[in-house]
C-alpha cells in the first residue's frame, strides 16, 4: 500500500511541476485591466478588496500584494469600483484609469454591515468579511475572545488561564485542538505529540490588539489545510501596520491587572516608502476567583515588520515570545462539594499548576511576477517549553501520596510553506490555480509523564523519550469561475508522515525496551465545492471533502503506523442571504463522519481510539444593523453525534455539544459612550457513552461599556453580570478521595468565573 501511495505522490508532484511550468505561458495581455490597491494612510498593499467592473459587474479580489487582474480591456467597460470592508469605496471612470495604476483607499472611521458583499469573487471566503465586521463592532478585549470570534465555537478553561482552552465546535469536543486547525500568520499553533494532548493549541501568545482579521471555515474543504482540519480551521492574521500608538491599563476584582502597549517604530517618511514596523507588549496578572489564589502571570512580546523589498516583493518578519506561570485548582468531583469537603471554588490538590513559554520567528515573502502570478514563501521557527502538574483522580492509584502527574516537554519546531497562485482565462471562464508545499518538523527532548507529589518530587516515571515527527504535504486547488454565478473548486492534497520515538524508559508499559522506534504513513485528501450566486443578495453552496487528524507519535510507533491517520468525510449545504443592506443571514446543514475518534488519556499518557462516529447538524447566523451605531449578532448551532459501531443507548459521544448559541447587542459611537451585552449558551450534553452522567449546560452574560474620545478611552468590562454559578468544563472521571475505600465515577468540573468587573483606560497618540 505504501509503494502505491509513494507512486501516487511522485505522479502528483510531476503533474504539479508541469502545471507550474505551463501556466507561465498563460501571461495576461498588457492591455487587460490590472492594477494595485493600497492603504491611503501607509501605502501598504490591501488584500481582499473587491474590484468591480461596471456595467458588467464582474468582480475580482486583490491578493496579498494588493494586485488584481481581469480579462477585459478598458474599451469594454465604463468604470471600475473599488470597495473593501473598513474603507471608503471609490469609482474611477474607465477613461481616467491607467493600466497598472495604484489605487489608494481611505480607511473609514465607522464600519457597517452594508459593506459585506455576498455576490463577489471573495464569496468562497465569505466568513472573512463577517469576522472583520465582528471584530470591528464587538472588539477583542482578551485572549479568550480571540477564539470566540468564530461563530459556533465554545471554549472552556480548566487551569485558570495558563493552559490552552478546551474547544467545542460542530458537535466536537476537540479537547485542546485535536479536531481543529489553528494558525497565526501561516504558522501552526497546534502541537503534535504534545505532552498534554495531541493537537494542543495554546493561542495565548497572540496579543488581541494585534489581530486584524480571522479567516475560518468549518469542515474539511480546503486543500491548503492538512492535519487537524476535521471540524474546521481558524487562521488569525496580525496587522501589517497600526495607525496609532496605544497604552492601555486595566485592573479589577481578584487582584487582576493587564497592561498593553502598541507602538510604531518608524517615522512618517519611512511609512511613505511602504515600510511598517511596530511592537506590542502585554502583561497579565490575576489571583483568580478560586479559593486558592492562582498567582497567574503572563508576559507577551510581539514585533512585526512589513515592507516593500523590491519592485515586486513584500516581506513580513515577526518575532514573539510568551512567558507564563500559574497555580491551579483543577477539576473537582461533585461529591466533594456536596459533602462540604471544599467549596464550589475550592481545590483538593492546591499544588497543581504549571509554567510554559513559547518564542517564535516567522518570515514571509510575497512576490508578484510580471504575469501577475503570486508566489509566497514562508519559514518559521518555534522554541517551546511546557511543564504542567495536574491531578485528575486524586487517590485512586496511590492512596498514600495521591495521583498528581507531571507532563513536561522541550520542543523545537521548524517549518516551510510555499505556494503559487495563477489566474488564467479561457474565453469568459476564469481559472485560479493554487498549488503549494507544507513541511513541518517537530523535535521534542525528554517528553515526560511522571507521578509526582507536591509538584516538585517525582515518585515514579511513567513515560520518557524524544519525539521526532516530520509532516510533508503538497496540494493543488483549482477554482473555475464560469461567470458571475458559478464557482467550482476542486482540490487534492497528499500528506506524508515520518514518526520516530526514542524511548528512554525501560519500564514504559507500551514498549518492549529502550531504543528507537519508527513508523510512517500517508493519506490523500480530495475536495470539491460548488458555489452558485443566484443574485447580488443570495448565494448557495455545497462543499465536500476528506480531512484527517494524526495520532501521537508515541501511539503511532506502538501500532507500527497502522490506522494512525483516520480520515474524516464532510459535506456542507448552505446559503448566505442578504435581503437588505443591514441584514445578513447564513444557514448551513452539514454531515461529518470520522473513521476513528481520538481521546487523550492524560493520566495514562496515551491516545485512546474510541471508534467511528457520525455527526449531522445545523448552523445558523444572523447579523443585523438596524442603525449605523447598533449591531446585533446571533449564532445558533445544533449537532447530533453518535458512535456508529455501538449499540443504541451506548453510542453517545461524551461531551459532544448539542445545542449552543452566542449573541449580543453592541452600540457604537465614534466619540462618546459605546458598549454592549453578550451571552453564550451551551445545553446539557452526555458525559459518558450510556448518557448516565450529564455535563450541565449554562447561560452566561457579559457586558462592556466604554467612553471613547480621539485621544483616550475609559472602559468597564463585566464578566458574568448576573453572577451565575456555572461549570465551565466537566468530565466523567473515576476518582477516589483521601480515606475513601471505593472509587466513584461522577462529574468532575472546573467552575466558571464569578461576577468580575474590570476597569480600563487607554491612551492613543501618534
Amino acid at each position: 500500500m505504501y509503494s502505491n501511495r509513494n507512486s501516487f505522490m511522485k505522479q502528483f508532484l510531476a503533474a504539479l511541476l508541469i502545471l507550474l511550468l505551463t501556466s507561465q505561458s498563460i501571461v495576461a495581455q498588457h492591455d487587460h485591466i490590472h492594477g494595485k490597491v493600497v492603504n491611503d494612510n501607509d501605502r501598504l498593499p490591501l488584500a481582499g478588496i473587491t474590484v468591480t467592473l461596471l456595467p458588467t459587474n464582474k468582480t475580482a479580489i486583490t491578493d496579498e500584494n494588493g494586485n488584481f487582474i481581469f480579462n477585459e480591456t478598458l474599451a469594454q467597460i465604463t468604470a471600475i469600483k473599488f470597495s473593501g470592508f473598513g474603507y471608503e469605496y471609490q469609482i474611477i471612470k474607465a477613461a481616467d484609469f491607467s493600466l497598472g495604476a495604484v489605487i489608494s483607499l481611505k480607511p473609514k472611521a465607522a464600519t457597517t454591515l452594508n459593506e459585506v458583499i455576498v455576490n463577489s469573487g471573495a464569496s468562497v471566503k465569505q466568513q472573512n468579511q463577517i469576522s472583520k465586521l465582528d471584530i470591528k463592532m464587538r472588539g477583542i478585549t482578551n485572549s479568550q475572545e480571540v477564539l470566540r470570534i468564530v461563530p459556533g465555537l465554545f471554549i472552556g478553561q480548566h487551569q485558570g488561564g495558563g493552559k490552552a482552552e478546551q474547544i467545542f465546535i460542530r458537535g466536537f469536543d476537540c479537547d485542546h485542538g485535536t479536531d481543529i486547525s489553528l494558525n497565526v500568520d501561516g504558522m501552526p499553533i497546534n502541537m503534535v505529540s504534545h505532552a498534554h494532548g495531541q493537537g494542543y493549541a495554546d493561542a495565548h501568545f497572540i496579543i488581541p490588539e494585534t489581530i486584524e482579521s480571522v479567516d475560518f471555515k468549518k469542515g474539511t474543504y480546503n486543500a491548503e489545510k492538512g492535519n487537524f482540519d476535521t471540524a474546521g480551521y481558524v487562521d488569525f492574521k496580525t496587522a501589517n501596520a497600526v495607525d496609532k500608538n496605544t497604552i492601555k491599563l486595566e485592573g479589577g476584582m481578584f487582584n487582576t491587572m493587564r497592561v498593553v502597549g502598541v507602538l510604531n517604530l518608524l517615522n512618517e517618511k519611512q511609512k511613505a516608502n511602504q515600510q511598517s514596523w511596530y511592537m506590542a507588549t502585554e502583561y497579565n496578572y490575576s489571583d483568580g476567583y478560586f479559593d486558592n489564589p492562582q498567582h497567574f502571570n503572563r508576559f507577551n512580546f510581539f514585533s512585526k515588520y512589513h515592507g516593500k523589498v523590491s519592485k515586486s516583493s513584500f516581506l513580513d518578519i515577526s518575532a514573539s515570545t510568551l512567558q507564563s506561570k500559574w497555580n491551579a485548582s483543577g477539576q473537582i468531583p461533585d461529591r466533594a462539594v456536596a459533602e462540604g469537603l471544599i467549596g464550589f471554588y475550592g481545590a483538593l490538590d492546591p499544588t497543581e499548576g504549571g509554567v510554559t513559554s513559547r518564542s517564535n520567528l516567522n518570515a514571509q515573502l510575497f512576490t508578484t511576477f510580471k504575469n501577475h502570478d503570486l508566489v509566497k514563501n514562508q519559514i518559521y521557527y518555534t522554541n517551546y517549553n511546557f511543564d504542567l502538574h495536574t491531578n485528575f483522580t486524586f487517590y485512586l492509584e496511590d492512596p498514600v501520596n495521591g495521583d498528581q502527574i507531571r507532563q513536561k516537554e522541550k520542543r523545537n519546531l521548524f517549518g516551510y510553506n510555499g505556494s503559487y497562485s495563477h489566474i488564467g482565462y479561457s474565453g469568459e471562464t476564469k481559472f485560479t490555480t493554487d498549488a503549494g508545499i507544507n513541511i513541518r518538523y517537530d523535535k521534542t527532548n525528554n517528553s515526560e509523564l511522571s507521578h509526582t507529589v507536591d509538584r516538585y518530587t517525582v515518585i515514579n516515571p511513567i513515560k520518557l523519550g524524544d519525539v521526532s515527527e516530520l509532516n510533508a504535504g503538497v496540494y493543488l486547488s483549482e477554482t473555475i469561475k464560469f461567470n458571475e454565478r458559478w464557482n467550482i473548486n476542486a482540490g487534492l492534497r497528499f500528506d506524508q508522515f515520518y514518526n520516530q520515538y526514542n524511548n528512554k524508559l525501560a519500564t514504559d508499559p507500551t514498549l518492549n525496551d529502550i531504543g528507537l522506534y519508527k513508523a510512517n504513513a500517508n493519506i490523500v485528501s480530495p475536495k470539491l465545492s460548488v458555489y452558485y450566486h443566484a443574485n447580488a443578495k443570495t448565494q448557495f453552496y455545497i462543499a465536500s471533502g476528506r480531512g484527517f487528524h494524526s495520532n501521537d507519535t508515541r501511539a503511532v510507533v506502538v501500532s507500527n503506523g497502522k490506522e494512525i491517520l483516520p480520515p474524516a468525510y464532510g459535506v456542507d449545504l448552505g446559503t448566505i442571504y442578504k435581503p437588505t443592506s443591514n441584514l445578513l443571514l447564513h444557514l448551513a446543514a452539514w454531515y461529518m463522519g470520522l473513521k476513528q475518534e481520538f481521546v487523550y488519556s492524560g493520566d495514562g499518557g496515551i491516545v485512546e481510539i474510541t471508534g467511528a462516529t457520525k455527526r449531522i447538524g445545523l448552523d445558523g447566523s444572523v447579523r443585523c444593523q438596524p442603525l449605523q451605531s447598533l449591531y446585533i449578532d446571533i449564532d445558533i448551532n445544533y449537532a447530533h453525534g453518535r458512535y456508529t459501531d455501538e449499540h443504541k443507548g451506548q453510542d453517545y459521544i461524551p461531551l459532544a455539544p448539542i445545542w449552543s448559541s452566542t449573541g449580543g447587542i453592541m452600540y457604537k459611537n465614534k466619540n462618546g459612550f459605546n458598549g454592549g451585552i453578550r451571552y453564550r449558551y451551551l445545553s446539557d450534553r452526555p458525559a459518558i457513552e450510556d448518557n448516565s452522567l450529564t455535563a450541565k449546560g449554562y447561560f452566561v452574560t457579559d457586558a462592556v461599556l466604554n467612553y471613547t474620545k480621539p485621544r483616550y478611552e475609559i472602559g468597564l468590562r463585566i464578566n458574568n453580570i448576573f453572577n451565575t454559578r456555572w461549570k465551565e468544563t466537566q468530565f466523567a472521571t473515576e476518582t477516589r478521595l483521601q480515606n475513601e475505600t471505593t472509587p466513584v465515577t461522577e462529574i468532575c468540573f472546573t467552575p466558571g468565573t464569578k461576577f468580575m468587573a474590570l476597569l480600563g483606560v487607554s491612551y492613543f497618540f501618534n
